[in-house]
């Protein structure tokens, strides 16, 4: 084997511990925003920039959610829990490797705050206000680790951090965004975040957090109202889907619209009514793998639009 492939190998436990593929995945969101934003792509230097700061950024706030979360995740792994496997996003690579023993905290430590200044440098060269959104999604993500054991509400904390990224590349490529667009990105975001993946996501741990007397809204509220939070979630990120087109600098006409619907309903509702039907850790699985890819999705339907 040559040390090439070996330190690539060796690099693999950190891309776990920062959930990478999914990370990958959900840069797909503040690309998309930013697209929305502008009308038009941005210059060379900011796209680059940009891309490389979001990576950073979510890289970052993944492991630090390792991090902080550290203590309650051994406990679930002892309990049996986080097993992979590539049916399950976050299961591609190894899930929590630095509760499983496979990392140390000062790798973890280390790994975390170099993300960490990445994104804070590319974060002020793109917009101050970057750095402030960062740092606050930080703190905030912390936050939400903590409180596992104090209030299911943690998941209006969880839907504010993942709302930053989107809001930040907004901020990016304009320092004066319409208010009324970024108040539409922030709901489209928060809504789809917490019906499409904290809740599905909390209910596939749902008999590790019992054990451990976790506050999540599967274990607070129970499997049957959870799963219809989520779907009432998951309506209201689907309705705001084309009021965020609307209300974006692009002229979006019929198709786009009803394509942006098609792709919700396939990506979203359909397996959250599936949900409905039989509430079992395999359906919310399949409603987080997939409502995963409808940021994404909507950003493939602008580049093609942009395209024509």
């Amino acid at each position: 084997m040559t040390s090439t492939t070996f330190s690539f190998d060796r690099l693999n436990p950190f891309w776990a511990l920062s959930r990478t593929p999914h990370g990958i995945i959900d840069m797909a969101a503040p690309a998309l925003a930013a697209l929305l934003c502008l009308g038009h792509f941005p210059s060379f230097s900011i796209t680059l920039i940009g891309l490389i700061t979001a990576f950073a950024g979510y890289t970052a706030v993944y492991a630090l959610n390792d991090l902080v979360d550290c203590r309650t995740d051994q406990i679930k792994v002892r309990l049996g829990g986080y097993e992979d496997g590539e049916q399950y996003l976050d299961g591609v690579l190894m899930r929590h490797p630095l509760a499983k023993g496979v990392l140390s905290i000062p790798q973890a430590l280390i790994w975390t705050v170099g993300w960490s200044a990445l994104a804070l440098m590319g974060a002020y060269w793109l917009n101050p206000v970057c750095v402030y959104i960062f740092l606050g999604g930080c703190l905030l993500e912390a936050a939400y680790c903590l409180l596992w054991r104090t209030t299911p509400l943690r998941a209006l904390i969880n839907g504010i951090v993942k709302s930053l990224g989107s809001i930040a590349a907004v901020y990016a490529v304009n320092p004066a965004p319409a208010p009324l667009f970024v108040a539409v990105l922030f709901g489209w975001i928060f809504f789809w975040e917490i019906g499409g993946q904290n809740i599905p996501n909390d209910w596939t741990d749902i008999d590790e957090d019992r054990s451990v007397n976790a506050k999540t809204i599967p274990v607070k509220f129970g499997p049957r109202r959870a799963v219809m939070l989520s779907v009432a979630c998951l309506v209201l990120a689907f309705f705001l889907t084309p009021l965020l087109l609307m209300a974006s600098a692009l002229h979006v006409e019929l198709f786009s619209l009803l394509a942006g619907a098609g792709l919700g309903a396939w990506l979203m509702l359909l397996p959250a009514w599936r949900l409905v039907e039989k509430a079992d850790r395999q359906r919310a699985m399949a409603l987080f793998n997939r409502a995963s890819y409808f940021p994404l999705s909507l950003l493939i339907l602008v580049l093609l639009r942009m395209a024509v």
